[in-house]
């Protein structure tokens, strides 16, 4: 290889190098991989513990965390949960963090029973909100929305059919799910908490 041919490669080589250490530093996030984003959340209208409607307006400009849990559940659910309870004492103060859990079961949950169970959490429900509503918008949301559970599992008659998942769906401030982690599994919701502090900090 000449010397000339081998000062342009390196000339250029610079040139690019130089240029994308510029735009680092000027646009905040450059550098940083964009990961496509699993779904976007919907629009939504759902009963919360106190029976104020809630919206997907709660979510805007917010991290948030969402899963899916029943009151009645034994196995799953207050493992998930119980894990859950560590990121929000870690983040209940920041006001740019949300935490909503839906029922699997509406025709059990009610508003009132929704609001003994975050009683018995400990927890504030401005920050982690329970929510009830209509058995087919919530799974649909579960299913389209935040991707934690397969929409193949839709049976014809929604009175036969019931989820039991324990997947949770982190949002963006976009209102775009951008992962999703199995909350029984204490390394999952670690990596969740490391990636909640990340898309807070953005």
């Amino acid at each position: 290889m000449s010397k000339k041919r081998l000062f342009y490669i390196i000339f250029f080589a610079a040139i690019a190098v130089g240029f994308f250490l510029v735009m680092t530093i000027l646009i905040p996030g450059y550098a940083r991989p964009r990961v496509p984003p699993i779904s976007e959340v919907k629009p939504f209208a759902f009963i919360n513990q106190d029976g104020q409607v809630v919206t997907e307006a709660a979510l805007r400009g917010k991290v948030g965390v969402v899963n899916f849990f029943f009151t009645t559940c034994r196995s799953v659910c207050p493992k998930m949960n119980n894990n859950l309870k560590p990121v929000y004492e870690a983040f209940r103060n920041e006001p740019g963090f949300i935490m909503l859990s839906h029922t699997s079961d509406p025709a059990v949950d009610s508003p009132a029973v929704l609001k003994r169970y975050a009683d018995s959490m400990g927890v504030d429900t401005q920050r982690w909100v329970f929510l009830t509503g209509r058995k087919d918008s919530l799974y649909r949301a579960a299913r389209l929305s935040y991707k934690i559970d397969d929409p193949n599992n839709n049976v014809s008659d929604i009175n036969d059919d019931f989820m039991h998942t324990q997947f949770i769906a982190l949002i963006n401030r976009k209102g775009e799910v951008v992962k999703i982690y199995d909350g029984i599994k204490s390394a999952e919701v670690a990596e969740m908490y490391a990636d909640i502090r990340k898309l807070l900090a953005e």
